[in-house]
């Protein structure tokens, strides 16, 4: 069998402009200015109850009772406003400071040193260029000079980090001694009109802009008590519940953001987790986060170090100053050599200057006097530049206090996030009562004086539950989930498969198999899934047990393959381990591109019949069987679907880990395929440029006017397992986008999607409808009960008060939260053409939450995993539920195959570009925080993005990412 293309692995290119299709209507052009769809209503049916949210009321009741910013004709003068004030902070030399670094130092000491110039003045610093008062300065633009002992982050007020020490010079060590002018000027006023309007429930275009001024005057608040700020969210650092003795500590804080609704204005509080590294010497780091015991230094895994270490800010013992890691010495201590000038006396009793070359650590010991033990052999921390490196000895180095740890963590780490972010209803509330309480923000002089106050009492909300869908499994039985579950115990599948010629690879040789082979034939009859002894067990050879994980699975495929076995039909992996296993994505790839079969990774630890169904759930999808169905009879809200064309897309991007930004973003879409039938689906993935948000590869019209992109893919395999009919209507579903990105999805994502359809067909106009489906929020629920508080039921819908105050959107709750606290899956209306009741399309995305082949339940987005099934949790800024949203299965299909295919890229197929320290590094001395950014950004987009894998035919169309 040939492999082909079938979407994967071509390089992305920019979408045309909109109108260069010939034939195109100006109205369909991209420079349409597209808009989130408006609220039609909301819906009406079923039972109905009420809830507590974590949304608490905002109320402008302005002090002076003769401003009148409440009356819209009123000039802007004569309202009550916030004025706006650029800051700019330079040293005496002219060269710029990184405000985000030590802004909010320098800006503290500012008030202290000039507190008569600024007495009277309350004040709000974003810590880097905005300044907002509730009085004005007495002149509109003027300087302030502030005398810092070392220019260097206050770790035990902020959360910035110090600066890139791009004014020092010489060895590299500061001055002692840092004289920073602070520029201040005004810029213009932030009238409390849009403030007014947003706690009515109308909201203007400007409460965006004020509504900022709010959320920066809650984070300056939590600057002064010495929280640790982290985006929107803050933590105490002082509070020593959250020490737990490891090389990363798990802290507790809040998040907080003021919110424009229905209801009017909201402060959205909630329970937050990060990790903050522990201080501690570098040595003793490393040993801890790499599990080693005590005093073993020679078990150091050092590239891993290299990885843990970059970026991270230490301070320096002999020197007493703090730098930022940017790498390790490529050879040890006594071997690594640099340059250094000295003063030599002639002959002639005169001086001269010579250069010699010396060893780090015999410079150390001779020049600072400094006595090295272990660090003899060890390599150096560099923290210097890019193309200038600073050499120091590694026990001389120790970390820092509050650093966010931001990096891949560790099985322990996640075990350790996962515990103690698990806070029940009852116990999250409890939290959000004191936190609010005590932070009493009805006391911040700037929002006392502006009129503004904020209840510390949780608003009731109403909500409805909406009942599960009916289930079709095999023989026609249907089945009504109970509590957002079904199990299928003497039951059948929808649609079993037939497992002919199958293989059992294995890696591991500590299970028994044979007895795992009986036990995994046996519950596949009573599912009704016809399964034969398999063909050949195949067992890793010993001998390849420590090589590296790709040359282990060309070893072990090559066995299969020189078999003289026809090649099979699906193979049963059998893996070392659970977590972290490196021969996954290998194996995959080798499986599914080179191979061409369907295979399932499994760790049998603990078999019984409810582990070998959910492996069985999953075979059953990859070999193009169902699960089970959802009863169309049943589910009459499903007529516009069922009963016209409809294709149904669900689209992700997966972005790499935490710390590794040079990795490509693997985009994912997912299509519905054999109408009517809306469980079944067909994956195209295709790489892209780091970081990159939008998928630029839905249609990509080639010199020959044809088209490459996945959605000309997506349309081709509709018609071709429909019954060769084009889809009337085409429903989008799109994670992981935030608010402000709504308008790209429109402009930049729908647009392709429409040029791709005027391409296959221009007298062709299918209807859209445009769905956001975001699980990175902070809204959360709680049900009271018997005078305590649990999750609210599956099928939780919320449409009201905190809602948008004009677009369409909704919360919804499908599942059962069994440990935590349930998190719902906030869903925005951005386009609809089709014209959905808001009860009908309720009722749909609930029900396409029960359509996930993988399990017997309504599925949770948080939980759908990777691919292997397990997942990784990166640093969390925001916080992490253990229960988490659910989504519509499309979307979480989408996320498992953008997942699972980014594991299989090979670290040789990519060139990773500067990190973001290199490139900023390689900006001038001068350069501003946000000139280096944009550096690193456009070092990363010039980085070459390497191809998918091609995936062979037998394997293309399958449901491979279940």
């Amino acid at each position: 069998m040939r492999s082909r293309q079938m979407n994967f692995g071509r390089k992305p290119r920019k979408s045309p402009v909109a109108g260069s299709v010939e034939g195109s209507s100006s109205s369909s052009s991209s420079t349409t200015n597209r808009q989130p769809k408006a609220r039609p209503g909301t819906g009406r049916a079923e039972e109905t109850l009420e809830l507590l949210t974590n949304h608490f009321t905002v109320s402008v009741h302005p002090k002076n009772t003769d401003a009148c910013f409440y009356q819209y004709d009123v000039p802007p003068e004569s309202s009550l406003l916030w004025n706006t004030i650029y800051v700019s902070l330079t040293y005496e030399n002219g060269n710029l400071v990184n405000a985000k670094d030590i802004g909010r130092k320098v800006m503290g000491k500012a008030l202290e040193t000039h507190r008569t110039k600024l007495e009277g003045v309350h004040l709000a610093y974003d810590g880097d260029k905005s300044l907002f008062t509730s009085k004005s300065f007495p002149e509109p633009k003027f300087e302030l000079k502030v005398g810092l002992e070392d220019a260097s982050s206050n770790r035990g007020s902020t959360a910035g980090n110090v600066g890139d020490g791009s004014d020092r010079k010489g060895t590299g060590r500061p001055d002692r001694s840092k004289t920073i002018i602070v520029k201040i000027n005004f810029a213009k006023k932030v009238s409390m009109d849009s403030i007014v309007k947003a706690s009515r429930g109308d909201p203007s275009e400007d409460s965006q802009n004020a509504i900022r001024v709010l959320d920066i005057i809650l984070r300056q608040n939590a600057a002064k008590k010495g929280r640790l700020i982290v985006g929107q969210s803050f933590f105490d650092t002082s509070d020593e519940r959250n020490r737990d003795k490891r090389a990363v500590d798990v802290y507790q804080g809040f998040n907080s953001s003021f919110r424009a609704t229905q209801g009017g204005l909201f402060l959205n509080m909630d329970v937050s987790h990060t990790l903050i590294i522990r201080p501690d010497s570098v040595i003793n780091f490393l040993l801890c986060n790499q599990d080693i015991e005590a005093g073993n230094i020679k078990a150091i895994d050092w590239n891993k170090a290299k990885r843990m270490l970059k970026n991270l800010r230490v301070k320096i013992s002999d020197a007493n100053e703090e730098r930022k890691i940017i790498g390790l010495s490529e050879r040890s201590c006594i071997d690594q050599t640099f340059e250094i000038k000295q003063r030599n006396e002639g002959p002639d009793g005169g001086e001269f200057r010579s250069v010699k070359e010396i060893s780090v650590y015999n410079y150390f010991s001779e020049h600072r006097k400094t006595r090295l033990g272990i660090s003899r052999d060890l390599p150096c921390i560099d923290v210097g530049k890019s193309k200038h490196p600073v050499y120091i000895p590694v026990e001389l180095c120790s970390l820092v206090n509050f650093q966010r740890y931001s990096k891949v963590l560790s099985t322990q780490q996640k075990s350790s996030l996962v515990e103690k972010s698990r806070l029940n209803p009852k116990d999250r509330k409890e939290a959000l009562e004191k936190a609010i309480q005590s932070n009493a923000y009805n006391k911040i002089p700037m929002l006392s004086d502006s009129g503004i106050s904020i209840t510390t009492q949780f608003t009731k909300v109403g909500a409805r539950i909406l009942p599960a869908p009916t289930l079709t499994l095999g023989n026609g039985q249907d089945l009504s989930p109970r509590n957002g579950m079904w199990n299928l115990n003497n039951k059948k599948l929808a649609e079993p498969t037939t497992v002919g010629r199958w293989l059992v690879a294995s890696f591991s040789s500590d299970h028994d198999m044979e007895g795992l082979i009986k036990l995994l034939i046996n519950c596949a009859k009573r599912k009704g899934i016809s399964m034969k002894y398999p063909a050949a067990r195949f067992t890793e050879n010993p001998g390849y047990k420590h090589k590296p994980a790709p040359e282990r699975v060309d070893k072990l495929l090559s066995d299969i393959k020189s078999s003289e076995l026809r090649r099979p039909n699906f193979i049963l992996c059998i893996l070392p381990q659970k977590k972290n296993c490196d021969i996954y994505g290998p194996w995959k790839r080798g499986c599914l591109s080179d191979y061409g079969v369907p295979t399932q990774c499994i760790v049998p630890t603990r078999v019984d019949d409810h582990y070998l169904t959910n492996v069985l759930l999953k075979i059953n999808a990859k070999l193009e069987g169902l699960n089970s169905l959802l009863n169309m009879e049943n589910c009459s809200f499903l007529g516009s679907v069922s009963s016209k064309p409809t294709l149904i897309l669900g689209m992700d991007v997966s972005r790499g880990p935490p710390g590794q930004a040079d990795i490509p973003s693997v985009a994912a879409v997912v299509n519905s395929r054999r109408w009517p039938s809306i469980c079944r689906y067909r994956a195209s993935v295709r790489t892209q440029s780091p970081r990159s948000e939008m998928i630029d590869s839905l249609f990509e019209r080639q010199p020959d006017s044809t088209d490459s992109g996945i959605i000309r893919g997506a349309l081709m395999d509709f018609y071709t397992t429909s019954g060769s009919m084009k889809p009337e209507q085409i429903i989008i579903f799109r994670d992981g986008v935030g608010e402000s990105q709504f308008n790209q999805v429109l402009e930049k994502e729908l647009t392709q999607i429409i040029e791709a359809c005027k391409l296959y067909d221009k007298k062709w106009k299918p209807k859209f409808m445009v769905i956001v489906a975001q699980k990175r929020h902070h809204t959360r629920f709680f049900k009271e009960e018997y005078k305590s508080f649990k999750n609210v039921p599956p099928g939780t819908i919320v449409d009201k008060i905190i809602c948008h105050p004009k677009n369409e959107d909704f919360y919804l709750c499908a599942h059962n939260g069994m440990i935590g606290t349930s998190r719902p899956t906030h869903y925005h209306v951005l386009q609809d053409d089709i014209g959905f009741e808001a009860d009908d399309l309720q009722k749909l995305v609930h029900s396409l939450c029960y359509t996930y082949q993988r399990s017997t339940r309504a599925v949770s987005l948080e939980g759908s995993g990777n691919g292997s099934g397990w997942g990784y949790l990166g640093s969390n800024k925001c916080g992490l539920n253990l229960v988490g949203g659910v989504a519509v299965a499309p979307i979480c299909y989408a996320h498992l195959a953008a997942a699972q295919v980014a594991q299989m890229i090979k670290p040789e197929d990519y060139s990773p570009g500067p990190s973001s320290s290199q490139a900023a590094s390689s900006s001038q001395a001068a350069a501003s925080s946000s000139s280096q950014v944009a550096a690193a950004a456009a070092a990363a987009a010039a980085a070459p993005i390497p191809k998918l894998p091609l995936f062979h035919e037998a394997v293309a169309d399958t449901m491979f990412f279940c």
